[in-house]
């Protein structure tokens, strides 16, 4: 069974950085198509950063230039780096992943199966 355990998450200023980590258990994240999705209450879930097991990435518009989606093979463990955060940057974060395959991955929320528990993030102005 496949786990995924995200952290990293926290407050900072506007402008600032996080890295957020998705540790993946159960199968190993090179086999995988994995994805960083954002929620704020009230609205849908966004996808946002995804990286097909090739490592070829794709990103959404409103944080292309910004973020940065990597993963460690050897550590079996999901990254983003998020650089000038914004305000509107503020959700619950989380990893997902899926078994299979989309050049860049995707960023559509219906074909991962498997999702970690998330972690918030705050960007204060």
């Amino acid at each position: 069974q496949v786990e995924l355990r995200e952290s990293g998450g926290g407050s900072v200023q506007n402008g600032g950085s996080l890295r957020l980590s998705c540790v993946v258990s159960g199968h190993t994240v090179s086999g995988y198509s994995m994805g960083w999705f954002r929620q704020v209450p009230g609205k849908e879930r966004e996808g946002i950063a995804s990286i097909d097991r090739y490592g070829r990435l794709t990103y959404a518009d409103s944080v292309k230039g910004r973020f940065t989606i990597s993963k460690d093979n050897g550590k079996n463990t999901l990254y983003l780096q998020m650089n000038s955060l914004k305000p509107e940057d503020t959700a619950m974060y989380y990893c997902a992943a899926t078994p299979g395959f989309w050049n860049g991955g995707t960023l559509r929320e219906d074909v991962y199966p498997t999702w970690g528990q998330g972690t918030q993030v705050s960007v204060s102005s």
